[in-house]
């Protein structure tokens, strides 16, 4: 289905993300829109987490909030949703519990448990279609936003979805994570692979529906020995980043940049900076543990952009201190020499308890020391 989109007025986190030389290094920032704006509890009003996601108004509403709020600051939208959608399309339960998160009453607990057969039994355009409720806030979204800025869909890596699916939640442990990885490997690789094939017609529906660029979000991907990584996760990443654009033009859709975020793999950059290691990804995100310099060298000669990578507590500190980090990213990915290959963002999301000014004043900063 064809959609009549607004021109953009603003693309210039899709040049960048292809790595074109640009007039300055694009801005968005993850968990843009969230629970730390007054206007995100407002709209939320009484209705669960999940009800949120699921009413494409009100998530369309919640995605545009700091659009609106830090208008011009800001270079990309991310459409409001979870990842754990996808598991939720599987056919498991996922309740949100306040001040506690995401909760499984029942994960997965062994290849030979019920509910393992049945994830695994579940069909994926099926799974995918039960998820059209994100594909209508991305059209609406992206309606509504009129071209001011591009519109980011995403979805999570097929191991940090596995960790939920079978810790029933969060955890420090990563006990019953790990228990499948070296107890259960050929269920575990079994079961990353039907996750990345969800993976793969989930973000090319949400194309189709009028997201510019997606991201996949690994936020346990250092939880990971680098032997692991290359054993497990690597290749489902790999298969999202080879297969997607495939299937984009299976759909008659031209493909979109794609953004890698694997959180606390710093021994991975170099693959993930890598094509013959995990595909087509052309953005890598990097968490606030990278040293912006040490980033840069890594990646070397290849095409590839990053993205990053402010420690989201630096929001805490004094404005002094914000300038101060600021600084150190326009010197460490040599924006001012290179004026290409870095888009602005922080390390990870922002985190509770945020003043909407003192993100205002990073971006601001961002607009400042950039300027060329």
């Amino acid at each position: 289905m064809g959609h009549d989109f607004a021109p953009m007025k603003n693309d210039l986190i899709i040049r960048a993300a292809k790595g074109e030389k640009v007039e300055r290094p694009p801005i968005w920032i993850m968990r843009q829109a969230g629970r730390y704006l007054p206007e995100y509890h407002e709209a939320k009003g009484n209705r669960d987490f999940f009800e949120c996601c699921r009413d494409p108004e009100v998530a369309s509403t919640i995605t545009l909030q700091p659009i609106d709020r830090f208008a011009g600051l800001i270079d990309a939208a991310i459409i409001f949703s979870d990842i754990l959608v996808i598991p939720q399309a599987l056919g498991m339960v996922v309740e949100m519990i306040d001040k506690k998160g995401p909760h499984f009453p029942e994960p997965l607990v062994s290849p030979t448990d019920g509910q393992y057969e049945k994830v695994m039994a579940k069909d994926t355009l099926a799974a995918v279609e039960e998820l059209d409720y994100v594909y209508k806030a991305i059209t609406v979204t992206r309606t509504k936003l009129q071209g001011r800025v591009p519109l980011i869909g995403f979805c999570g890596a097929p191991w940090t979805l596995l960790c939920y699916m079978v810790e029933g939640g969060g955890t420090k442990l990563f006990a019953q994570s790990k228990t499948w990885l070296y107890r259960y490997p050929e269920a575990t690789k079994a079961l990353l692979h039907k996750i990345a094939e969800v993976c793969v017609e989930y973000l090319a529906r949400q194309v189709q529906a009028g997201a510019q660029l997606v991201q996949v979000f690994d936020s346990w991907a250092g939880e990971l020995s680098p032997a692991a990584f290359r054993e497990f996760t690597q290749p489902s990443l790999a298969y999202i980043a080879e297969q997607l654009p495939k299937r984009l033009a299976e759909l008659g859709l031209e493909r979109v940049p794609m953004i890698l975020f694997p959180k606390g793999a710093w021994y991975a950059l170099d693959a993930c900076c890598s094509k013959e290691s995990l595909g087509s990804y052309d953005v890598v995100g990097l968490d606030w543990q990278h040293d912006p310099a040490s980033a840069v060298a890594t990646r070397g000669d290849r095409k590839i952009v990053l993205q990053g990578n402010a420690d989201p507590g630096i929001l805490y500190g004094t404005h002094e201190r914000i300038t101060k980090t600021v600084q150190e990213m326009v010197e460490g990915f040599e924006w001012k020499k290179r004026q290409s290959g870095w888009i602005v963002n922080l390390g990870h999301g922002i985190t509770p308890f945020v003043k909407p000014d003192d993100l205002k004043f990073f971006l601001e900063e961002i607009h400042r020391q950039t300027k060329l």
